[in-house]
């Protein structure tokens, strides 16, 4: 378990499934990632996945005893290369707080003393200043502006609505 001045950031408990489901159910987290709102019973499974892998890390609020949001962060490959590649989602209650960079800012900092990262990068929407600028408020260094790279969904007629994406990451070097 990692902990900051507010939050605890460790792996997910069943006990976890409710808070999951309050935000993973809300359309609105689904504008820039993939997927779409979950089921109370897929809440239960997803926690019961994820508690039993490493790259999924459940933040809970210290004060209230409560899942906010979870990071993801997994080794890519080739493993040589030491990089690793850093995600969150948090629930709409708890934006805007600082919390999301707290957690993922001590990830970070847990990924190069313990995993001995050479990188760690992150990728997001350019029309998330949200998520941008978390990443550079904890360091990150803006790399590269991939041009319509990806897509979540499909139009009505099945073609890919593509998407640009910015990538971001931070060495060893730069802590």
């Amino acid at each position: 378990m990692i902990e900051t001045n507010r939050l605890f950031i460790r792996p997910f408990v069943s006990a976890d499934f409710n808070d999951l489901y309050e935000y993973l159910s809300d359309p609105s987290i689904y504008v820039y990632e993939p997927g779409e709102p979950i089921s109370l019973d897929e809440a239960k499974e997803l926690v019961s996945q994820r508690s039993m892998g490493n790259i999924f890390w459940a933040v809970v609020l210290k004060r209230e005893n409560k899942l906010i949001g979870h990071l993801y962060f997994e080794q890519l490959e080739p493993k040589e290369r030491m990089t690793w590649e850093l995600g969150y989602i948090f629930n709409p209650k708890y934006q805007r707080k600082g919390y999301a960079s707290e957690a993922s800012a001590a990830l970070v900092e847990y990924g190069f003393a313990h995993y001995h990262a050479h990188r760690i990068m992150a990728r997001c929407n350019p029309e998330n200043p949200a998520s941008w600028k978390l990443l550079e408020k904890i360091g990150f260094t803006r790399e590269g502006h991939f041009r319509k790279n990806n897509f979540f969904r499909k139009d009505e007629r099945g073609n890919p609505i593509w998407f640009d994406a910015y990538e971001y990451s931070m060495l060893e070097t730069d802590i």
